[in-house]
């Protein structure tokens, strides 16, 4: 968010038509980006004998999260009861009661007054989205009912406090008693700079990455990785899939000024130069690298920048962003390699785009901000905050994830049996396909069918492991 957000008494005593109307649409478009956007995104980049499984777990995210973020998580995350700069908390909001009929988000009178419960709104679709994106780094391999218990609970100990930290009020955010106040000090209750994140680089995007980071290795490869190839089945999946992320990013930026106004136009600008350019950018190291521009490398860049441009939409220039939006581009795209390099299987590159593309945003905030930052001569304290917020986040996130993995790892176990993994996942964990390749009769298409219906594995299993 812009600012730390809080009830004030002093708010003019009307509603903002407007502003409410515009952050319950933004709600709707950031809910568009979990269910279809990333389903299908995640879905299409999966093997065919896994889709139903991949795309189960965005929406199984959704229910438990929105629920479980109804009953505590706000008032964890935007409580007024601060906890040791960690939470609020959890019981003061429980099941969102005491909410303040008016809400003012910029702290002065007359502007930005929506209901508490269209902030609610707003916030419960960050909460599903960032755990829903944790789930491509374990594709193809966990427990569907193990995934279900791990949300809530990664929830609880991981997002919603390191929501309060940046947003709420905590130890990441901009007061007098945060990192950024201790090291570079405060004034009035106020770190003199504060950290910059938008929209959610370290809440969403660092914290996803992290997380998909130390489940992979606690989960384990897949059966055949760095063997056999384990491609996209289904590349058009991708590119809607993608294409809806993109729209339903700019309710994600946007909308994170909880008022349509200056800033939130150049926010829709940013976030669209910025994510072209790390297409473009993505684009170039394939071409160069591997001799083809491809349509999977298009879409993954397109995420790369959003989650690039996500901290810092609000404090760069557009030609800012595009230089943001590139360098994303060409980072994430090496990044995804290294799982190759250092042997852990992120099935479909969360760490490369998310945590990568999201630590570039956060640091690149402090590099690119026109107030403050250096390349602008304000000189290095806002690149250092940037920095060690990130840090923070990374730390917090990696051991939180380990301790909670490894405690299910024990108690109910992550992997799948492997030869329901090599047969597929869909079949054992929901008693259903995606696509039924075989007609009665062995044809496909009635009587004007073409030749006799080959196996499932000989036209989807593209990556060879039977």
């Amino acid at each position: 968010m812009s600012t730390t957000l809080a009830p004030m008494a002093e708010a003019a005593e009307t509603l903002d038509y407007a502003s409410t109307g515009f952050v319950i649409l933004c709600a709707s478009l950031v809910l568009l980006m979990t269910t279809p956007g990333l389903a299908l995104f995640y879905g299409g980049l999966t093997r065919a004998k896994s889709i139903l499984n991949m795309m189960m777990m965005s929406f199984g995210a959704m229910g438990i999260i929105a629920v479980v973020y109804v009953l505590w998580g706000y008032s964890m995350s935007f409580g007024t009861q601060n906890v040791a700069g960690l939470f609020a908390n959890p019981f003061e909001k429980f099941g969102l009661a005491n909410m303040e009929p008016l809400y003012n988000s910029f702290g002065y009178e007359g502007y930005g007054n929506i209901p508490e419960l269209a902030f609610v709104g707003f916030q419960l679709t960050f909460a599903v989205i960032t755990v829903a994106l944790i789930s491509g780094a374990i594709a193809d391999r966990v427990k569907f009912s193990t995934w279900l218990v791990f949300a809530p609970i990664w929830a609880t100990l991981v997002y919603f406090p390191i929501a309060h930290m940046v947003w709420g009020g905590g130890i990441l955010g901009g007061a007098g008693e945060s990192i950024s106040g201790w090291v570079l000090g405060s004034t009035d209750g106020e770190a003199n700079v504060a950290p910059i994140d938008f929209a959610g680089g370290t809440v969403v995007h660092i914290n996803a990455g992290m997380a998909g980071l130390v489940l992979a290795l606690v989960v384990g490869s897949r059966v055949g990785f760095k063997k056999v190839p384990m491609r996209p089945h289904n590349v058009p999946l991708v590119m809607i899939g993608a294409g809806l992320l993109w729209f339903g990013w700019f309710g994600f930026n946007a909308g994170s000024e909880l008022a349509a106004d200056e800033t939130t136009a150049l926010v829709w600008v940013n976030t669209t130069v910025a994510t072209a350019a790390a297409m473009l950018g993505w684009l170039l190291v394939e071409k160069v690298r591997d001799g083809h521009a491809t349509s999977v490398g298009a879409a993954s860049g397109v995420v790369a920048g959003l989650v690039a441009i996500t901290p810092a939409c609000g404090n760069l220039s557009p030609v800012g962003s595009i230089a943001l939006g590139v360098f994303a581009g060409v980072f994430a795209a090496l990044a995804v390699g290294l799982k190759y390099k250092f042997g852990y299987d992120d099935s479909l590159d969360v760490v490369g785009v998310h945590l990568v593309a999201g630590l570039w945003g956060t640091i690149g905030a402090g590099l690119l901000a026109t107030d403050g930052g250096l390349f602008y001569g304000g000189g290095v304290d806002q690149t250092v905050v940037q920095i060690l917020v990130a840090l923070a986040t990374v730390l917090f996130t990696g051991v939180m994830t380990l301790v909670i993995g490894m405690a299910l790892k024990v108690t109910m176990g992550w992997r799948i049996p492997e030869d329901v993994e090599v047969a597929g996942i869909d079949q054992a964990e929901h008693a259903e396909s995606a696509y039924e390749l075989t007609a009665r009769g062995g044809r496909i298409g009635g009587a004007a069918g073409t030749a006799g219906a080959r196996a499932p594995e000989d036209t989807h299993d593209l990556e060879g492991a039977k």
